[in-house]
């Protein structure tokens, strides 16, 4: 998996290192978000067909988290992305497809 902070940092525009320590946190939550959700088997995320979508939810994950950390108020609830949503359904049906396969190696 080639999830990394640099990769992360473009995206978001961020061209400061003061946030590197809570981005590295979000990106790892992120990551073990998707896979609780879908399952946790590396060999699955390293697929050609899958990795892009994994990276692509982690990093809407990661960047909601980072985008919104403060934002945990009595007035306002931001709900979670869609995409990362989206991108966990598809990919749930992928890994239980994959595992069917894989069953038993």
């Amino acid at each position: 998996m080639t999830v990394n902070i640099e990769q992360f940092k473009t995206l978001m525009r961020v061209d400061f290192a003061v946030d590197d320590a809570i981005i590295n946190g979000y990106l790892s939550a992120a990551e073990n978000y998707i896979q609780d959700a879908i399952g946790t088997d590396d060999n699955f995320y390293a697929q050609p067909a899958v990795v892009d979508r994994y990276e692509t939810a982690v990093y809407a994950y990661a960047g909601t988290l980072y985008t919104y950390r403060i934002s945990m108020t009595e007035t306002r609830a931001i709900g979670m992305d869609a995409t990362v949503n989206s991108i966990v359904g598809q990919l749930r049906g992928k890994y239980a497809e994959w595992e069917e396969q894989h069953e038993g190696s």
